[in-house]
């Protein structure tokens, strides 16, 4: 069973002779790769921007280009070339953005992407996956390649948040466990979601947590059974505006529904710098202070 990011890869090209793999210097997942499918290569170094325009001719020309950078800079730097090379023309190019969010943990600001779903939702047509680890990023990227449509991937190979995930597919969130508390996320904080359902049970309250997995599409149907909710609470590393809590809040208005929410988001400031274990104790998003936030909410 094929176990890295950069095996899949591998593996993958061997039955489909349309695949490149490309980087704006960002081997850190990859470093394999040029060894490894030399034909099939191309660093451009640091221009985010060529990567992208490089990917969009080759596409034209039947290729199916896998990029990768960091995702601060392909989103932001390289924005307009994504809405009109690719997402214009609608073309099958992968844009694999690297620490995204809280995963850019000893960074400041100008390396934090945590505006990137807004960005990237706002492309017509452009799907956005943010896989919670390493088993669903491997489980993505076929179906990503499939779909032929453009895709933004949050990369994340960290070790498995859960020893089980339902079959993948674009658009389907999974559901863990059942209660009048609902806790939605996505990406590598689904493990700090599931610590605050273990530390929620254990004060008497049954929470359920909704891994959307995709935000574009997203699942709205699993958004909507949540309605009845005594809580929602969305924890994401982005920014409240146009993350998450704002997706749900839209859905509800356009549905005609009402939910008491508690957003867990960066709101109007960049994180603190530091390492990730830190990060996420001084801005709250642990399991257990997301736990704690909860309570206080339903006090």
């Amino acid at each position: 069973m094929t176990s890295t990011y950069e095996d899949l890869l591998v593996d993958l090209a061997q039955t489909r002779p349309e695949l490149v793999v490309m980087t704006a210097e960002n081997r850190a997942a990859i470093r394999g790769i040029p060894a490894r499918l030399p034909d099939r290569f191309v660093d451009v170094g640091i221009c985010e921007q060529t990567m992208v325009g490089i990917a969009a001719g080759l596409a034209l020309r039947g290729r199916q280009p896998i990029c990768h950078a960091l995702a601060t800079f392909l989103t932001l730097r390289a924005f307009e070339f994504i809405r009109d090379d690719v997402g214009i023309p609608h073309l099958p190019v992968v844009l694999v953005g690297g620490v995204p969010g809280f995963l850019s943990d000893a960074n400041g600001p100008t390396h934090q992407a945590i505006e990137d779903i807004a960005l990237m939702r706002g492309i017509p047509g452009m799907q956005v996956v943010c896989p919670a680890d390493r088993d669903e990023l491997l489980a993505a990227i076929p179906h990503i390649l499939d779909s032929r449509a453009p895709t933004y991937v949050r990369y994340f190979a960290g070790d498995p948040a859960t020893a089980h995930h339902e079959p993948y597919r674009l658009g389907k969130a999974e559901t863990f466990g059942d209660g009048d508390v609902a806790i939605v996320t996505h990406g590598f904080l689904l493990a700090q979601a599931l610590t605050a359902q273990t530390v929620l049970a254990d004060k008497g309250i049954a929470a359920r947590v909704v891994n959307l997995r995709t935000l574009a599409p997203i699942d709205e149907d699993a958004l909507v059974a949540l309605a009845g909710s005594r809580l929602i609470v969305t924890v994401e590393d982005h920014f409240e505006t146009n993350g998450l809590y704002a997706i749900l809040a839209a859905l509800y208005l356009k549905r005609g529904l009402s939910a008491r929410a508690l957003p867990v988001a960066l709101s109007q400031r960049w994180f603190t710098p530091a390492l990730l274990a830190d990060v996420l104790t001084v801005e709250g998003f642990t399991g257990e202070r997301i736990a704690g936030r909860i309570l206080e909410a339903l006090s």
